[in-house]
């Protein structure tokens, strides 16, 4: 999901902080509370209430395919199953979270969004500030059947406990790739990568943080330069001690900079302006928090056969988006059987087929035929498979961290 945190949104959080008396990260007291019928009801009683209705999904509009997806598959697929119509709405995540504490901050109790596809940071902060409702997800009939509940990110996103106020929705994972034609070295390093931009000067760079892969490829050099993630997951957010956590990142960085696109002086503004680089040949160099973007390029004649997609050895950053609901949904019942049916095997499948997305699911929780369904998927040329991903996967850092990294690399970086 694109991340995309708005200054107005720092302030209403702000004052609704100070309205409603929250105080540190992780209160139940901050989320809203699950008293109501659905917490006594069977699983049938809460289909039977979602018969008939219409549900709301608001995710973020510029995710073409996977609009398409829910669009023309999921859309259909909850009529005919359940009697629910989808209604999908595109809106950026800062201005969801925006309208929803809009509402808070104003006493409303019965909004208009259900579903809301989100993570990171934006749930680190809508959760904190009460804007959503549960924890639903022990409700679920396909949560409890197919998704490991032990696992880490289903457990915690970017660190922080879910404790059940959000499902998962589809796993991503930052890689590279470059043209083999072109460039035949793919470092599996920073140092690899600081030789490759000295051997190509000039035709290297990273979109500007706060953009997600810009931001993403930061942390991972944080990760490779300054001793693993794990010296991070329980770090407090504060700007001193990060700086000196991360002073080996700082200063790799800056070596890099002599070699990049403009000397580093300036990056490009976003991921989808690295993409227009690289694909006319300014960059050999690409990077996506989208495993299987070189499919996407080969098959829409962006980019040529010969592109090939790599991780670092020590692998790369992998996150979860998730699926929460309102504080005031208006149909809560209606938004736990959407994101139920979502994490049915059958929506998990289509998904991977038509969005190019990592499944959520356990794979030793399903059946040897619906296995067989998932390994046969052809994720096309150029890619890794999803076991040899899975393989260097390392976790996030903790939701509240990442501002801090993005600041201190514009103080410390850009043009240095």
């Amino acid at each position: 999901m694109k991340k995309k945190i708005a200054l107005v949104l720092a302030v209403v959080l702000a004052l609704t902080t100070a309205a409603f008396g929250l105080t540190g990260c992780g209160s139940s007291k901050k989320s809203s509370e699950n008293k109501d019928e659905l917490a006594s009801m069977s699983w049938k009683q809460v289909e039977k209430k979602a018969k008939g209705t219409t549900v709301t999904f608001y995710g973020w509009g510029g995710d073409v395919d996977r609009n398409a997806w829910l669009e023309k598959t999921v859309k259909p697929y909850m009529q005919k199953k359940y009697g629910i119509k989808l209604k999908v709405v595109g809106m950026d995540i800062d201005d969801i979270l925006s309208k929803l504490s809009s509402d808070k901050e104003g006493g409303a109790k019965k909004g208009s969004i259900d579903v809301i596809w989100i993570n990171g940071e934006n749930f680190y902060s809508a959760k904190d500030n009460g804007l959503l409702y549960g924890p639903f997800t022990s409700r679920l009939p396909n949560m409890k059947k197919y998704v490991d509940l032990n696992d880490q990110e289903t457990k915690y996103d970017f660190c922080k406990p879910i404790k059940g106020y959000e499902a998962p929705y589809a796993k991503a994972q930052f890689v590279f790739y470059n043209d083999s034609k072109v460039t035949p070295d793919t470092p599996k390093s920073a140092q690899e990568l600081l030789e490759f931009c000295k051997k190509n000067k000039g035709k290297v760079t990273y979109p500007a943080l706060p953009d997600f892969t810009g931001s993403a490829f930061v942390r991972n050099i944080i990760y490779e330069t300054c001793g693993g993630y794990k010296k991070f997951q329980n770090m407090k957010a504060d700007k001193a001690t990060v700086k000196k956590a991360i002073q080996p990142a700082i200063k790799y960085l800056r070596e890099l900079n002599p070699y990049l696109w403009k000397q580093g002086k300036t990056f490009p503004d976003s991921s989808t302006k690295l993409d227009t680089m690289y694909q006319d040949g300014t960059v050999v160099l690409d990077m996506s928090y989208n495993p299987f973007s070189v499919k996407k390029g080969i098959d829409d004649g962006l980019i040529s056969k010969t592109n090939q997609t790599f991780v670092f050895d020590k692998g790369t950053i992998g996150n979860t988006s998730y699926m929460a609901i309102a504080y005031d949904s208006p149909n809560k019942a209606g938004a736990e059987v959407l994101i139920n049916a979502i994490l049915s095997p059958q929506m998990q499948l289509s998904q991977y087929k038509e969005v190019k997305s990592l499944p959520v699911l356990d794979s030793s929780k399903l059946s040897t035929s619906e296995k067989k369904e998932f390994d046969s998927v052809d994720m096309g040329q150029g890619t890794l498979s999803q076991d040899t991903l899975l393989k260097h996967r390392v976790p996030e850092m903790p939701a509240d961290l990442v501002p801090v990294i993005e600041k201190i690399w514009s103080e410390e970086v850009v043009g240095k």
